[in-house]
């Protein structure tokens, strides 16, 4: 019985697959497969192109399905307005046919109603451009980013819309029509919470502000996002810099209604704390007596957020000059409710010390390396200084060879050690200058110069200059080396011939000189200096002074000065100074023999809104050796540009008989001055100014007192070099003297 049932289902099996494969055999005659795929009607987009997209291939199973799937991958391509499909039946297979009605391409893009967003901007910030397809999604895209434009200079109320112009060759042109519509202006903004300060302290301290009546002349009442915040941030430090350590500046609410914004800026206050104790602890790396010296905070009397970030900064920068540059510091801030005072204990760990690994000097492509690390005050192998690498900083700088110097200290190949990438951008050093002018001594001249202050990329300085005008000739050549022998020893050498015809005297010179110069002190240099000048003086007038030697002259002196010099920059120095005294004695030989000292200070510091003070002071004094002669052009006159403004060049002079000029063997000068920008970038500047001073001697008479003038001018820091337009006006003249004369100069200043 179990071997019949098996033949049985046996038998069973062989018929049901005699009837499957009987019915298979008798459908193939239904199938067809695909011989050919075209595309149709196609101008621009290549057939190539759209079958990538396809899945229906040559030899491959008719499929309807398939053919509905092919057609949404072509028009996902986004090229086409229209897509149908045909087939062409055959015995031998079938032809499947993509017919495609290309978009337009766009010609060209215009813009209509705009002026606020010129065409030019509007085409950087869309991205349709010509040649691209005609796509209205990407169309309604681009109107969206052009509105957010407007908005972005508060014209909200701009509306775009746009306009296809259909061309021939299946081209259009678009348009955009924009409607601008008025700016947006603040008309209010209101505080909601404030009583410690009225609502009018608070907009003062806000950059943003409400329309006012020069709101067509000036930016008041734009509203610009990031500077609102950045308001809220001023005020929110505002609050707990006096004394509100709980005090919260909620996000402005900002409504738009019609042409007006309405801000609404909510505050609370919380109480007004006392500063309580400051305490330390934890690594001491000086006495904590020591240290507490340096918190400012217990100083305030309510809490003072911003004194405690100070103090957090002081505190890590002893640490790091040390050599502990990863020295943590927090400060712990523990408000007491029930006596409202803020007690504070700064938390240190000063973690291990860290030493310079390795020194990169990167971007320098002309200033040799060891130019670059001669400068610096942080060496290979030491502890880790902040305030030496702050100090290398300043003085590459002040060499004036680069435009940017940045420092990039990361983790060396230990957790001690430091590498520093110190990244420098350079800056031209050398000039050639060919110009003309005029000046009060020469009236018209023409000059030209070569100066290279970083020749061959080691530091030297080379210049060389000729300077020819209606009453004078010169020619100059100066050379520097500043650190010879590799020591911070200066070496220059200096030549000089010139021709000068003065009021009273003709003068033609020949020269030059031997200085060298060493680092005595921070921002200090001591200078010697050997000279020797050898000057024919001849068309001597009637009228000249008795200190007028004709014929050859022959001055050999030597020099010895002390020069400090903090300044931030050489030209336009908005904050440092300036200090020099210096003794010469002439007399090694020649038959011109004196001894001069002349002392100087200059002082500059920054004021408000960019603007800087300076105070200027200086004078001398000089003595004949005896038996040898102190001659005119040695002796001391005032008046001119580098001097007491609004006198005549040389008009400050005791005189001896008919007014004869004599010059002084002591003088004195005072110079303030008050400069404030004009165009800072391009180092434009004017200044208001008060000079006095007076030259005196033992024979003639002298003004009493200090004479003195004021006026204004405007100085320009052009590649020429520092041009100088200054109008001096003679407080109290005398008769005959005039009121002041506008004087022009190209060249240094005092």
């Amino acid at each position: 019985m179990i071997y019949g049932n098996r033949m049985q289902k046996c038998m069973g099996l062989i018929i049901l697959g005699l009837i499957f494969l009987n019915g298979a055999v008798a459908g193939a005659e239904d199938v067809a497969v695909i011989k050919q795929v075209k595309v149709q009607d196609n101008q621009r987009i290549e057939a190539d192109a759209i079958l990538r997209v396809t899945r229906a291939k040559v030899g491959d199973i008719y499929n309807e399905a398939m053919l509905s799937e092919d057609l949404q991958s072509i028009y996902s391509m986004g090229w086409f307005d229209d897509i149908r499909v045909e087939v062409e039946k055959a015995s031998d297979g079938n032809t499947v046919i993509f017919i495609v009605k290309e978009k337009p391409t766009i010609r060209e893009i215009k813009f209509s109603g705009n002026t606020v967003i010129d065409d030019d901007k509007l085409k950087e910030n869309i991205d349709i451009s010509s040649g691209s397809i005609l796509n209205i999604f990407k169309i309604r895209r681009n109107i969206k980013i052009i509105e957010s434009l407007y908005k972005d200079k508060n014209y909200h109320n701009a509306k775009v819309s746009y306009k296809i112009e259909t061309l021939e060759n299946n081209q259009a042109n678009l348009e955009f029509d924009i409607e601008e519509g008025e700016k947006v202006r603040i008309k209010t903004i209101t505080f909601d919470g404030n009583s410690a300060y009225d609502s009018n302290e608070l907009r003062k301290m806000m950059e943003t502000s409400e329309k006012g009546f020069w709101s067509w002349l000036t930016s008041s009442g734009e509203l610009n996002r990031d500077e609102l915040q950045q308001d809220i941030f001023k005020i929110t430090a505002f609050y707990q810099d006096n004394g509100y350590a709980e005090a919260r500046i909620g996000d402005p609410e900002i409504e738009y209604k019609g042409e007006w914004i309405y801000i609404i800026i909510k505050i609370n206050e919380g109480l007004r704390y006392k500063m309580g104790q400051v305490n330390l602890e934890g690594d001491f790396v000086i006495p904590k007596e020591e240290l507490l010296k340096n918190i400012k905070v217990g100083e305030q009397e309510y809490y003072n957020r911003d004194a405690i970030r100070q103090d957090v900064l002081s505190l890590t920068d002893i640490y790091a000059d040390r050599g502990y540059a990863h020295a943590d510091v927090y400060p712990d801030v523990k408000l007491e409710k029930e006596t409202l005072t803020v007690n504070i204990t700064f938390h240190i760990t000063k973690n291990e010390p860290v030493y310079f690994e390795r020194i990169n000097i990167q971007g320098n492509t002309k200033t040799r390396d060891k130019v670059i690390r001669r400068e610096l005050k942080v060496y290979e192998q030491e502890l880790y200084s902040s305030s030496k690498l702050k100090r290398s900083v300043s003085d590459l700088y002040r060499l004036d060879y680069f435009e940017d110097v940045k420092v990039k200290p990361k983790r060396g190949s230990a957790e001690d050690q430091m590498l520093l990438d110190i990244e420098v951008v350079e800056k031209p050093t050398g000039t050639f200058t060919f110009g003309g002018g005029y000046s009060a001594v020469d009236n018209l001249y023409v000059m030209a110069s070569v100066s290279e202050r970083n020749f061959l990329g080691r530091g030297q300085i080379l210049e060389l200059a000729v300077q020819t005008g209606g009453k004078s000739r010169q020619y100059t050549f100066g050379f520097t080396e500043p650190w010879l022998f590799d020591i911070p020893l200066s070496a220059g050498v200096d030549a000089y011939k010139m021709e000068r015809e003065y009021d009273d005297y003709d003068r033609s010179a020949y020269g030059g000189g031997l200085r060298f110069g060493y680092p005595l002190l921070d921002f200090t240099r001591g200078y010697v200096k050997y000279a020797y000048d050898r000057s024919d003086i001849t068309n001597i007038s009637e009228a000249a002074s008795p200190y007028i030697y004709p014929g050859s002259n022959v001055e050999s002196s030597i020099s010895f000065s002390v020069v400090y010099d903090s300044r931030n920059r050489q030209f336009n120095p908005s904050e440092g100074s300036r200090h020099s005294i210096t003794l010469k004695y002439a007399g090694l030989g020649g038959n011109i023999g004196f001894a001069e000292t002349i002392a100087e200070s200059g002082w500059y510091f920054p004021l408000f809104w960019g603007t800087v003070g300076f105070l200027h002071g200086e004078g001398g004094y000089v003595r004949e050796v005896s038996d040898m002669y102190l001659p005119d052009y040695e002796r001391f006159y005032l008046g001119g540009i580098n001097s007491v403004r609004g006198f005549d060049y040389q008009g400050i002079s005791p005189v001896i008989g008919d007014d004869i000029k004599i010059g002084g063997t002591e003088y004195v000068q005072f110079n303030v001055e008050y400069l404030y920008p004009i165009i800072k970038d391009s180092g434009l500047v004017g200044l208001f100014f008060y000079d006095a001073g007076n030259a005196w001697a033992d024979e003639g008479t002298s003004d009493p007192g200090l004479r003195d003038s004021a006026g204004f001018g405007i100085r320009w820091f052009s590649p020429m070099g520092p041009l100088r337009l200054e109008r001096g006006y003679i407080l109290n003249p005398k008769p005959g003297e005039g009121s002041g004369r506008w004087e022009f100069s190209m060249g240094g200043t005092f």
